[in-house]
């Protein structure tokens, strides 16, 4: 009884742990790569635009501008990508589904053989074949993943990649320009919590893909902080030029 008992316990423990996270669904790259760009880009908008001596309410304009903009481009970008995306695979899968539809005793010789390749042998391989043959369905989505590597029930969604981009580079964007919002009147609040902000942010992407935090969040600061450097200097230099 003990061992069935420990056999069931073990069985439960790798049921409830293998488990994989959603890589399918098209809206954790647009999201995360729509936060880290509203951030990096508007700091760096800002500080540029600083770093030539105008006004708190020109950068201001700046920020909220670069907000509008990068947003509305972001999501437009990603919409089509993911959109033209999508089209192709639906024309393969049209191609594929015409030729189970004309040859279907040469596509279920052609899934046969490519079990026989994974060492599946000849004879069962055939039945196997047959079997998942019956269903056009089925044979549709077998074909398709292993030969597209495609799950023509799981494609990404141009509207759910436009919408993740778009709000999440909005919510990025808006905190370099957060600070002033609030009454600062120095480029150094904004500057600060955006730094905060893509620590943060890289230390959330690791949480989701299984990486050291403090090395992602380290990462993205350097890299937004760069950037903002760059920009602010040669905002200072054309600043004094003009």
């Amino acid at each position: 009884m003990t061992i069935i008992d420990t056999a069931a316990t073990l069985h439960e423990a790798h049921r409830d742990n293998h488990t994989h996270r959603d890589v399918n669904g098209g809206w954790l790259r647009p999201a995360v790569f729509g936060a880290m760009d509203g951030l990096v880009s508007n700091l760096a908008l800002m500080t540029g635009v600083a770093g030539g001596s105008v006004g708190q309410q020109a950068i201001i304009l700046t920020g909220l501008a670069g907000l509008a903009a990068g947003a509305f481009s972001m999501a437009a970008g990603e919409y089509t990508s993911v959109a033209s995306q999508r089209d192709l695979v639906e024309a393969e899968l049209d191609v594929e589904r015409r030729e189970l539809r004309k040859h279907p005793e040469d596509e279920e010789q052609e899934l046969a053989a490519l079990y026989v390749s994974r060492g599946v042998e000849p004879e069962l391989a055939r039945k196997v074949a047959r079997q998942l043959s019956h269903d056009p369905e089925q044979a549709l989505e077998i074909h398709a993943r292993e030969e597209l590597g495609i799950d023509p029930g799981d494609l990404p969604s141009p509207t759910v990649a436009a919408v993740s981009s778009f709000g999440s580079f909005a919510l990025g964007a808006l905190l370099p320009v957060l600070p002033y919002l609030l009454g600062a009147t120095t480029l150094w609040p904004a500057v600060l919590v955006a730094l905060a902000g893509l620590f943060g942010c890289g230390a959330v992407v690791a949480r989701v893909t299984a990486r050291s935090w403090w090395f992602s969040g380290l990462r993205q600061l350097a890299l937004g902080g760069a950037a903002a450097g760059v920009t602010y200097a040669l905002g200072s230099l054309f600043g004094a030029a003009l």
